[in-house]
């Protein structure tokens, strides 16, 4: 039988299979939402609030506040995104690397809010009495990890397809724009923009260049996907520039 060479342009629908980190993630967002919409007075005791954090104590809130959403289309959005970039870059870094970052990117976003509620300016006053609820931090930072690993993978932008590091670059602009905007719709924004001023110094410190262990995983999966890619003409991914194009998320 003729073989036919596979064109080299695929597109794919998501990352997969879900990873271990990532399935807990959801888990645990979905059935808080569903705590929350039970109880939406907990929204209040969850949530972000910097004047509760520093008036009355309540530092649960910089962790709790990841893990509550307003709405279906606020946690269908994280979420979504969670899932479709999450679990590509736990496989890349393995579990305890990614939970390790999502925590620390979404701990620091709350932090960052609490201490710009605190600047003498008109917003950092209504963010001191403002709540912030949502996993967007953390997941603006999934988002700049998403761009430095893979740059020219497509992103569907609205209609377009836009490399992944445009992407992140539009993302954050828009929240630097709302972050110092007296619009209230500029509190959340300042969570959206730590995070990805986390995100990138936490990786651009090197702390993702001292774990072999991940490294070793990465490079060892590359291998075998480049094998079955020499036996049965598929393509791989990977950090370099090589995939451009062949997968649009």
């Amino acid at each position: 039988m003729p073989r036919y060479p596979s064109s080299p342009y695929t597109v794919q629908f998501g990352p997969g299979p879900v990873t271990p980190a990532v399935k807990a993630l959801l888990i645990a967002n979905v059935g808080m939402f569903v705590v929350t919409m039970l109880m939406p007075s907990l929204r209040f005791v969850l949530g972000l609030q910097p004047a509760s954090v520093i008036g009355s104590f309540a530092v649960w809130q910089v962790v709790t506040y990841m893990f509550v959403h307003a709405d279906v289309m606020h946690i269908l959005f994280n979420m979504l995104t969670l899932w479709m970039f999450g679990v590509e870059l736990e496989r890349v870094w393995g579990t305890p690397f990614f939970s390790r970052y999502y925590a620390i990117t979404g701990v620091g976003a709350g932090l960052c809010t609490v201490l710009v509620s605190l600047l003498p300016f008109g917003f950092a006053q209504q963010m001191y009495l403002a709540v912030t609820i949502g996993a967007s931090g953390a997941i603006y930072a999934l988002l700049l990890a998403y761009a430095l690993y893979f740059p020219h993978r497509q992103i569907i932008f609205i209609i377009f397809p836009l490399p992944a590091r445009v992407f992140v670059m539009i993302l954050g602009g828009i929240a630097l724009l709302f972050s110092i905007s007296s619009q209230q719709g500029g509190v959340a924004h300042i969570a959206h923009l730590s995070g990805l001023v986390i995100g990138y110094l936490y990786l651009r410190g090197g702390s993702w260049r001292v774990h072999p262990l991940a490294e070793l995983r990465y490079r060892y999966n590359k291998w075998r996907i480049d094998r079955m890619r020499r036996r049965f003409d598929v393509y791989s991914g990977g950090r370099r520039g090589d995939d451009i194009d062949r997968r649009i998320h």
